[in-house]
């Protein structure tokens, strides 16, 4: 069924048809894994099977090496109709590099840790093929940053792009170094620091969300700028919207003479002498993720990161509620009475006042001023 449509009114099963009009009718797949898995997992030989029975010609890439910053990759062919991924988000970010420039969409099988980018975990592997079969997927485009290195002296900068984050540090451990922040070419701050990263909002559940940036949902158009250990009274994380510029020049002060180090995604990596500039922006190109559930990001994001909606507090509650009512007629710990009673007067309903009903003393009780005379003989009349 054609279940998604882009800006270019472009369907799951145009991707497919044009796989197949390549002149031989075959529907192609590329499988990306890492070399431990490739060896050592049965999951890989079993999607590349699971692939061939309904038709793909499969191909399989286990080593994709890192290469210098600026510098480009080999991509897959533009008739490759899906490119699957078995690993965790690493190994996505490596299937990225082989779909940049093409509209080859990725779908991520988590194999590893937390899997952000992945769309199933690999007990649903089954289930994923037959998806990607039946062109039953929906295409997530995701923003991706370019990123231009202007060295002193050069002419022409080195160009390179990141899905996730392009981060800048100092190379001696030992020292900071300093940066200088602009905006849309103004000067906003300069400081020392341990570096800078610039994510995408993908990339804002990473590096940067580790660093105390903020979580940016994928469907907002921005960039995220995150220090890193910045020795100032201002510096923030900053986010700019997708038709501004992130301007980041390495200073000739810093007490690092070494430079910095740049990487893009954590693959391509590089050394960069103090005066470069790092000139980072939106792209107009977007990369494709294929998703097979309409899971919204905030469910996602509770998930895999396993976030605590209920506090310490009413959990401790439901914990002593759950135990008294599996008990039975056992009484409570002193702990749990207090938590029952903690949870029982914010149920109550609140009132500016309780008092106690009203009620006649009986013949046989002492009236009020009666009482008070026992107690205080001072109160008794004059035959006390």
């Amino acid at each position: 069924m054609d279940s998604y449509s882009d800006a270019n009114g472009t369907t799951a099963n145009d991707v497919g048809r044009r796989s197949a009009l390549d002149g031989t009718g075959i529907r192609k797949a590329v499988v990306v894994t890492h070399p431990g898995l490739a060896s050592g997992s049965p999951v890989v030989a079993q999607t590349i099977t699971a692939l061939q029975q309904r038709g793909f010609d499969v191909r399989l890439i286990d080593k994709i090496d890192s290469i210098p910053v600026g510098k480009s990759t080999a991509t897959v062919d533009p008739d490759t109709e899906i490119v699957v991924v078995l690993g965790g988000d690493g190994t996505i970010l490596r299937a990225a590099e082989l779909v940049k420039g093409t509209r080859v969409p990725v779908l991520g099988v988590n194999l590893g840790h937390v899997g952000f980018l992945a769309e199933f975990e690999s007990f649903e592997l089954h289930e994923a093929v037959k998806r990607i079969a039946s062109r039953d997927y929906t295409i997530d485009e995701r923003m991706i940053a370019d990123v231009q290195i202007w060295q002193p002296h050069a002419s022409e900068p080195l160009h390179d792009w990141a899905l996730n984050d392009v981060v800048l540090e100092h190379t001696d451990r030992g020292s900071m170094i300093e940066v200088g922040i602009d905006v849309d070419g103004v000067a906003m701050s300069s400081f020392g620091c341990d570096g800078v990263i610039v994510s995408t909002p993908t990339g804002s559940t990473a590096y940067a969300f580790s660093a105390g940036g903020p979580v940016v949902w994928p469907g907002v158009e921005a960039l995220e700028l995150t220090p890193l250990a910045a020795h100032a009274l201002f510096a923030r994380p900053l986010i700019i919207g997708s038709d501004s510029t992130f301007g980041i020049e390495v200073l000739r002060s810093s007490a690092d003479s070494s430079g910095a180090w740049i990487c893009c995604d954590g693959r391509r990596q590089g050394m960069v002498p103090n005066g470069t500039r790092i000139v980072v922006h939106a792209a107009q190109e977007r990369l494709r993720l294929a998703r097979l559930e309409n899971v919204p990001f905030t469910r996602r994001l509770v998930s895999k990161f396993n976030l605590p909606v209920i506090g310490w507090r009413e959990q401790g509650k439901r914990a002593a509620h759950n135990r008294w009512n599996e008990a039975g007629p056992k009484k409570p710990s002193c702990d749990e009475k207090i938590l029952l009673a903690q949870s029982d007067a914010q149920a109550a309903p609140q009132s500016p006042t309780r008092e106690s009903p009203s009620r006649e003393p009986s013949a046989s009780e002492p009236s009020v001023s009666e009482s008070s005379a026992l107690r205080d003989p001072s109160l008794k009349g004059p035959h006390a």
